[in-house]
Order: structure tokens, then C-alpha cells, then sequence
């Protein structure tokens, strides 16, 4: 008898009455809702879509020079996110698209960075709102990835990335609530 007390009342009575069907519907595992573009709004589908981009920008502007091989690498992470899709329909969809650049001009880079932390940490809190646990992780580690990738594609000769890039990348997964020792390549 103590294994039944795990189930419902419901389970219950359809054990007892030997309604088999109902019990296996009750018990089924059900199918986890992912979620897509449909459940954003377009203004926060922007703001999921550009946060990665300025996570990029962050750490590109980390350290002077070298921001073309950055970009390239910022794009490259995109494509490979792409080639290796999971099981993260959201994910998917987000790195179908190129990297979404925010068009507003900054008086310093202090300002870049400050929006695009707040951008991150704004994205991040509406995936929480609507995404699942798992996909807001697939989302933080695709956003450091991108962000590693950044920081590394100058130092392609084995030099580590600088300390400028290294504090960027903390400070993004810092936004991103993630555990920001584990960020850092």
C-alpha cells in the first residue's frame, strides 16, 4: 500500500476500478512545451535577439584593436550554433538569424557596456518569464560562447585573451546569472 500513496486520488480510483487507460493517460509522461518566436512579442524578440550581439560588442571593445577579426568571430559562432542544433527550438531559432546589432550610438565605451549588460540581464529575466530552465541555460552558454569566441579571435597564436577581455567576459556572465569562474577559456 505505501507505493500507492505516491499517487494522485484520481490514479487511485482508476486503479481500483481497473480503468487501465485512464491511468496510463494520468501517468504518461506529458510533452514539454518549447517555446519559439510566437511567444515573444516583437519588441522582445528584438531584445533576445540583440542581447548576444552586444554581449559581443562588450568584449570586442574590451581591448583596442582587432575588431574585424571579432565580428568575423561573433559571426562564426553564430554559424556554428547553427550546424550543431540541439534540442533547444529557441536557441535554434535565435542563431538562425545573423547577429542583431543595436544602431545606438554611444558617447564611451563604459555606455556600451553598461546597456549591453543591462540588455543582457533584461533578456535573460524575460526567458526566465517564458522559456524553460534548460533553455535559458542553452541561452547563457550560447551568449559566453559567443563571447569567448570574441575574446579569443585575436589570439589565435596561443597568447591568452587580456584581462580587459577577461573582465568583460566575467561581467557578461555575471549579467547572465551565470557562474562567471566557468566563463573564462
Amino acid at each position: 500500500m505505501k507505493k500507492n500513496a505516491e499517487l494522485s486520488d484520481d490514479q487511485l480510483d482508476a486503479l481500483r476500478l481497473g480503468d487501465w487507460q485512464a491511468l496510463k493517460a494520468q501517468v504518461a509522461p506529458q510533452p514539454v512545451a518549447m517555446t519559439t518566436k510566437a511567444d515573444f512579442t516583437a519588441q522582445e524578440w528584438d531584445l533576445v535577439l540583440e542581447a548576444p550581439a552586444s554581449a559581443g560588442k562588450i568584449v570586442a571593445t574590451a581591448q583596442h584593436g582587432g575588431r574585424l577579426g571579432e565580428t568575423v568571430a561573433m559571426e562564426k559562432a553564430y554559424t556554428e550554433a547553427r550546424s550543431s542544433h540541439g534540442a533547444s527550438k529557441l536557441l535554434d531559432e535565435i542563431v538562425a538569424s545573423k547577429p542583431r546589432h543595436e544602431h545606438t550610438r554611444y558617447h564611451s565605451v563604459d555606455e556600451l557596456r553598461q546597456h549591453g549588460l543591462q540588455q543582457l540581464r533584461d533578456a535573460v529575466g524575460l526567458l526566465e518569464e517564458k522559456a524553460t530552465p534548460s533553455e535559458v541555460d542553452d541561452y547563457r552558454r550560447f551568449v559566453i560562447t559567443l563571447a569567448n569566441s570574441v575574446a579569443t579571435a585575436r589570439h589565435k597564436d596561443g597568447h591568452p585573451i587580456s584581462d580587459a577581455e577577461g573582465a568583460a567576459i566575467e561581467d557578461i556572465s555575471s549579467g547572465l546569472g551565470s557562474d562567471a569562474s566557468k566563463a573564462r577559456l
